[in-house]
């Protein structure tokens, strides 16, 4: 970005004799304007406050020196490929004379700087693109040395950190600069089947070929604040359809709201946010199981702690019901903040949507990294209605099996929280298949090949919970509920009177004892005996129920450690096979 002189030099015209007075110009690169809100500020400023705006907080592009000294460990880096020839492939007039100047400018070779850091101690292959050269376009060499730090990578086992800024291909040679979107997504393509982690973090702008290749094929995908992020720039598309586009569109914010991002990271953070991804990955699926098969000694075998069905109180099914649908009841992310403490939200589908509906995210339990994906009704009438209470979307499933993906290629075993009155029935999801988003959630589960854990916390309506529950293990709270379709539901469809809904709650089967005995739930965790006489389970009292469920999880973990990937998906299928 340019500087723009704020001030300059004036004179005051006095009589003759008197001292002439000038104003002092201020000097070159003191000041410039910000372009978000036009205030005057002073560069040293906005330098020390990691390129973003004091007034606004508009960020301003970061030259990868600065980015650089940000993320990575102190004198931790090590850069590659500094030397790799310059070539013009369409022999394009005043190309290299640009890019000669370029480089005597910004003391850069190439617009992408790549090597070897670590950060707060974690190893990682680190890539930096810098706007200042050709608006970080890909050409040749961009591309040639992504591919080469990502193979290294893969051969020495290391994680990926991209950081994606660029207007796009480079124009000036033609396809080979297209060739780079298909060598740099290949080279990605070899190093996520070595099961490597490879996040990438997008910044003001990423566009183009960039985006249509390695921008968007990270296992994690962040972005900065109002990042403007797209295939096809805003320009371009004004003047090829002659179409107005709507304020924030292709900004960051706009692509979280529509899947296509895990998360949006303040400058500021994103260090903190990068080394404790990393740390949650740093384990290959060994570690992982190696760490399964200690879990006895954090968390002990507690079984006493969780109830025999015939020690419960006596309650009729449609108290069940009211007790699973209490609004002071606590809802899935009462149980991420007490059982996950460091769980970090990942969100969108990739496709269309991020479902509120659904929380999903990695954390530890124990120490072992885990994907908790809960269902989630919210807490209050804004958030109940913003999440739909708990009635998820077609790309609420997506997102899911997104998350369940993942896991599997990083052998992080996967707890559910299942609490949904059901799938949502509206048109939109209809229009966007809801039935094939549920069908393909049920059947691929029967092929992830890592423990899966799920937990009935308040109520399991129908295919909508049955999506989240396809497990190697189903435990249930004490009140809560699991069915076919709520007992409103059933009374209407068999008995066309909806008021009849206590008599088909009883009939329905639907209780925890009920499907215990029945054999359709492994465990359930009492509530009762931790609460004094009369109260119900809230999110004040919950702590004792927590205590149940994290000794119970230990031990789901540790048992599942000792089977194998075959042994693991036979159990599965005979789990369900048996109905």
């Amino acid at each position: 970005m340019k500087s723009n002189h704020l001030f300059k030099k004036t004179v005051k015209y006095i009589p003759l004799r008197e001292k002439k007075e000038t104003t002092p110009e201020v000097p070159k690169g003191l000041m410039r304007r910000c372009n978000a809100c036009k205030a005057a500020v002073f560069v040293d400023e906005v330098k020390a406050n990691s390129y973003i705006c004091p007034h606004c907080d508009n960020y301003f592009r970061l030259p990868s020196h600065k980015r650089l000294a940000q993320i990575a460990d102190e004198g931790s880096f090590e850069e590659w490929d500094v030397e790799l020839e310059f070539s013009n492939p369409l022999h394009y007039k005043g190309y290299a004379e640009k890019v000669r100047d370029l480089q005597e400018k910004t003391g850069l070779k190439e617009a992408v700087v790549t090597g070897k850091a670590t950060i707060d101690g974690n190893p990682v292959v680190l890539g930096i693109m810098d706007g200042r050269f050709l608006m970080a376009s890909m050409g040749e060499i961009v591309g040639e040395k992504i591919a080469r730090a990502v193979e290294r990578a893969t051969a020495e086992k290391l994680p990926v950190v991209l950081f994606a800024c660029s207007g796009g291909a480079r124009m000036q040679e033609g396809i080979v600069s297209l060739m780079q979107m298909a060598k740099t997504s290949a080279a990605l393509k070899r190093h996520s089947e070595a099961g490597q982690l490879y996040i990438s973090v997008l910044t003001d702008p990423t566009t183009g070929g960039v985006t249509a290749s390695f921008a968007m094929l990270g296992d994690i995908i962040l972005a900065e604040p109002g990042a403007l992020i797209g295939f096809a720039g805003p320009r371009v598309i004004e003047q090829t359809i002659r179409q107005k586009l709507p304020k924030g569109f292709q900004r960051a914010e706009f692509l979280l709201e529509h899947g296509f991002l895990d998360a949006i990271v303040p400058r500021k953070e994103m260090r903190d946010t990068l080394a404790k991804l990393l740390e949650l990955h740093k384990e290959d699926k060994n570690s992982v199981k190696s760490m399964l098969t200690d879990m006895t000694v954090k968390t002990g075998r507690r079984d006493g702690m969780m109830k025999s069905v015939d020690d419960f109180k006596p309650m009729t099914a449609w108290e069940h019901v009211e007790r699973a649908r209490d609004k002071k009841r606590p809802v899935g992310h009462h149980y991420i903040e007490r059982l996950f403490p460091d769980f970090i939200e990942l969100h969108g589908d990739r496709y269309l949507r991020d479902d509120p509906a659904v929380i999903g995210g990695i954390a530890t339990f124990e120490g072992v990294p885990v994907t908790v994906i809960a269902q989630e009704k919210g807490e209050g009438t804004k958030d109940c209605i913003a999440r739909n209470f708990g009635m998820v979307s077609p790309d609420g499933y997506r997102k899911s099996m997104r998350l369940l993906k993942q896991a599997e290629k990083f052998g992080r075993p996967v707890i559910f929280l299942v609490d949904t009155p059901g799938a949502f029935c509206g048109m939109e999801a209809e229009e966007q298949g809801q039935g094939e988003a549920i069908a393909r959630n049920i059947c691929d589960l029967f092929g992830i090949k890592v423990p899966i854990l799920s937990i009935v916390i308040g109520e399991g309506g129908s295919g909508g919970a049955l999506a989240f529950a396809v497990a190697d293990e189903v435990w249930m709270m004490e009140h809560a509920v699991y069915s076919i379709l709520s007992p409103e539901g059933f009374a209407s469809i068999l008995w066309k009177d909806g008021s009849k809904a206590k008599e088909a709650a009883a009939l329905m089967r639907m209780t925890a004892q009920d499907l215990y005995k029945a054999g359709v739930v492994e465990r359930v965790v009492g509530e009762e005996r931790t609460l004094p006489v009369g109260d119900m389970l809230t999110e004040e009292n919950m702590y004792g129920v927590v205590s149940i469920l994290r000794a119970g999880i230990g031990q789901f973990l540790e048992a599942h450690a000792d089977y194998n990937e075959e042994e693991l998906l036979e159990k599965r299928y005979q789990r369900f096979r048996k109905f």
